[in-house]
Formats: C-alpha cells, structure tokens, sequence
C-alpha cells in the first residue's frame, strides 16, 4: 500500500506577511518559508503509519523551486519519495486549481491505500482543498481528526469539534485531513537528512499531468484581487478616569460607535 501525504510550503507564521504585484499574491521572495506546521503532522501520521503497516510514503507538494525544501524535510523524517509540482502556470492557483492538480498528481501514484492532508494551511486557511481533493479522486473523506487507526482494509477517525466528538469510518482507499492534535512531528535525523538526498523526486507540470488539455480551457484561478491595503496601526484607546460620570461618558461613547 502506497500512503500519500500532501504538503505545502509557506511562510512562516512568526515573520511578516506581504503582498506583491499587481495580482497582490502573497510575496513569498522576501518570507521565510517553512514546511506547513499541520501538514507536518500529517507527514508525522503518514510515517507512523508507514511503520505499522509496512507501507511506502509518497510525498506531494505543488509549488515554485524553493518548495522542494518541504518535500526534501518529509524524505528526511522518512518518507519514501517525492513528487514536485512545479509550473509558472500555476501562480495565483486559486483552491479549484489547486485541488485538480493535486488530485491529479495523487492519480499518478500506484496502489494509493490512503492520502493524508493538513486540514488547512496556514497561509491560505481556505479549509476545501483535502475535501476537494477527495472529491476528485472519488475517495470517501474523513475530516478534521484528532486520531486515526488503519485496520483490516478500514480507516477510523476520531474528530473533536466545539459541540462534541465524533467517530469517522470507511474503507480503504480514502483521504483523511487531520488537525494540530493529531501527533507531535519527529525531527530527522542526521542519517535521515543524508539520506533524503538520495531519494527520488519526480518533478512535474500542467503538461505531464495534463497531457491532453490545450491549454485554453485550463483557468487557474476564478478570483481576483483588485486592490489591498495594509492593515491600519492600532491605536490607544479612549481611557475614562471616574470623576462620577464615567458610565455616562461610556454609553455616549459606545452610541457614537454605533455599538449600542
């Protein structure tokens, strides 16, 4: 059985986010790009699964050069090889786009038993790309899980949400998307990261994945931004001392603010 974990590279969360061009994409040239800190724990699950079941792991990554890094990372914690998606086309991708390609990409791996996702990035937070993908690929999907156990040709999840916890089920292949409380991620090793050097890494494009479109139909993206501004500095705000008419000052204040 083949395990497919999908992984993105993004900037990291602790740096200052920019946008660039008149497209205002994300301006990821001048940002520290990390692996996804969810999608490496899918890689994390991926793996642990990998070691009780005996299976391989293939992991999948869409975007520019510098996002072999991430796919490199995951080798390095013990993935088995990679598969680079990698296509000037492919800048602004919208949540659609980016959902086909990746199926696309999953479609090329053999023996596909199960395909693991972060349930969101932490660039975008769109939360549809794993549900999208499952859709695609025809997979019964098993979101948001805190927990996961594979046996017997089954896949079982447990999902903690706001009103209660819930226990997914279904069988073999499918995707499941799991959350920040699914594991704590391994660092590789010295060995793993000398290692993954040697692994293979098949780099691809819209043409490989899509040998028979003509390119005129093919939209990368349905939405544009036509403007952004950054976001206003935060100011002090208004301090009332009680002289005795504070809750009145207080009032008129939340009226003028039209929030009473």
């Amino acid at each position: 059985m083949n395990i497919v974990v999908l992984v993105k590279q993004v900037p990291d969360t602790s740096a200052e986010r920019t946008l660039a061009g008149a497209d205002h994409t994300l301006d990821r040239e001048s940002a520290d790009l990390v692996l996804d800190e969810i999608d490496e724990r899918a890689a994390e699950e991926a793996l642990t699964l990998k070691e009780d079941l005996g299976a391989e792991v293939t992991v999948v990554s869409m975007g520019p050069d510098a996002a072999l890094e991430a796919i490199r990372k995951v080798l390095a914690m013990g993935a088995d090889r990679g598969i680079h998606i990698c296509d000037d086309g492919l800048r602004g991708a919208d949540v659609v786009t980016t959902a086909r390609v990746l199926a696309a990409a999953v479609r090329t791996v053999a023996d596909v038993g199960l395909v693991l996702a972060g349930n969101a990035t932490t660039d975008g937070q769109a939360s549809a790309v794993p549900a999208m993908v499952a859709d695609l690929l025809g997979l019964p999907q098993l979101t948001h899980a805190r927990e996961l156990n594979v046996d017997a040709g089954r896949v079982r999840a447990e999902r903690e949400t706001e009103h209660g916890e819930t226990t997914l089920d279904a069988p073999l292949p499918a995707l499941v998307s799991v959350t920040e409380k699914i594991n704590e991620p391994r660092y590789p090793s010295f060995k793993g990261i000398m290692a993954a050097k040697k692994k293979p890494v098949e780099t691809v494009g819209l043409d490989d994945l899509f040998p028979d479109a003509d390119g005129t139909g093919f939209r990368t993206t349905r939405t544009r931004v036509v403007e952004a501004v950054p976001r206003p500095a935060r100011v002090a705000g208004m301090r009332v001392t009680d002289d005795g008419s504070a809750g009145r000052r207080l009032v008129d204040h939340l009226i003028a603010q039209k929030l009473v």
